[in-house]
């Protein structure tokens, strides 16, 4: 108890204070500049329990090892409870003793904006005027999405509307002025037709619009599953989209909007960019084509993060 008394044990609100959404896509920049190989993590293992999923994500880096532990309660939501709750442990890379304990929720919802705007950011050239931003849900990644883009300084969003099931229940966790509109209402297609820049962060397990409503040239972010079985895109956007991702190997696995856009033969896995030739300026993207970027969340990136956390306290 005293040893874990003298450790650092952040909150949601220490992690926050101690890292921007822009820093912490710096940090995600900067690891992969540097050479890290997002390939190297071992498999999320997920464990099926009564009431949902525990899932364990572990990295390594030089100094340090991480392990993310998440749970995944579906019936979460109905009782006014995160469908995910997260705790992150840091340890020492060498005597791997534990040094810090952060709010592993907290981690995810600040590093996967991170993630996709160092992904996408070298696409956001392309826009020379403020742009129109779809996003589809209404929850942390969304709203995360939406101020991590605004955060970067690669563009200006001229209108967001938040796509979402329940508007007025949407509303609650959204800006007083934001615009919610019905996933069922017919200006959504009007909206996609205009749409620079598209976020996907859902639950959804079947595609959430119908591509061909979507321009191209049009930067697609998909966030929300990490399921084979479960995509928020069409077949036919990735077959015509210059598709990006964390890693093949690890999309191939856990990605289906990938997995089953290959089954289709909509798209082939020789196809994908992993999101490192972006960022280290080995590959360029065509701004006449429509960019997706779909994420699955790797634990190499909760570990850059973290470290970046906590930076002050571990010189």
């Amino acid at each position: 108890m005293t040893a874990i008394r003298n450790l650092p044990i952040l909150s949601a609100e220490d992690i926050e204070r101690a890292l921007t959404r822009g820093q912490a896509a710096d940090a995600i920049t900067r690891a992969l500049r540097a050479g890290l190989d997002p390939g190297r993590d071992p498999a999320r293992t997920a464990v099926e329990l009564a009431g949902g999923q525990f899932l364990l994500m572990p990295s390594e880096t030089a100094s340090f090892v991480g392990l993310k532990a998440a749970t995944v309660a579906p019936g979460n939501p109905s009782r006014g409870l995160p469908r995910i709750q997260a705790t992150y442990l840091l340890f020492d890379a060498e005597t791997l003793g534990l040094r810090a304990i952060l709010d592993g929720t907290a981690v995810t919802n600040l590093r996967t904006p991170a993630v996709s705007v160092a992904a996408v950011s070298p696409a956001l050239s392309r826009f020379t005027r403020p742009v129109e931003l779809v996003v589809f849900g209404a929850g942390p990644q969304a709203t995360g999405h939406v101020q991590a883009l605004e955060a970067c300084g690669r563009v200006e969003p001229a209108d967001v509307t938040y796509v979402v099931r329940e508007p007025e229940r949407a509303r609650e966790h959204l800006p007083p002025r934001a615009r919610v509109v019905a996933a069922a209402d017919a200006s959504v297609d009007t909206r996609l037709e205009r749409a620079d820049v598209v976020v996907c962060a859902t639950g959804a397990r079947s595609p959430l619009f119908d591509s061909r409503h979507l321009a191209d040239g049009a930067v697609v972010i998909a966030v929300g599953s990490h399921q084979p079985e479960a995509r928020e895109l069409d077949g036919p956007l990735l077959g015509r989209a210059e598709v990006v991702v964390e890693d093949v190997g690890t999309a191939m696995r856990e990605a289906g909007d990938v997995v089953l856009a290959v089954r289709d033969g909509h798209l082939r896995a020789d196809e994908l960019i992993p999101m490192a030739d972006l960022v280290r300026g080995s590959r360029t993207p065509d701004p006449h084509r429509t960019l997706v970027f779909k994420s699955v969340g790797m634990a190499w990136q909760d570990l850059v993060v973290a470290e970046a956390v906590l930076a002050p306290t571990l010189q």
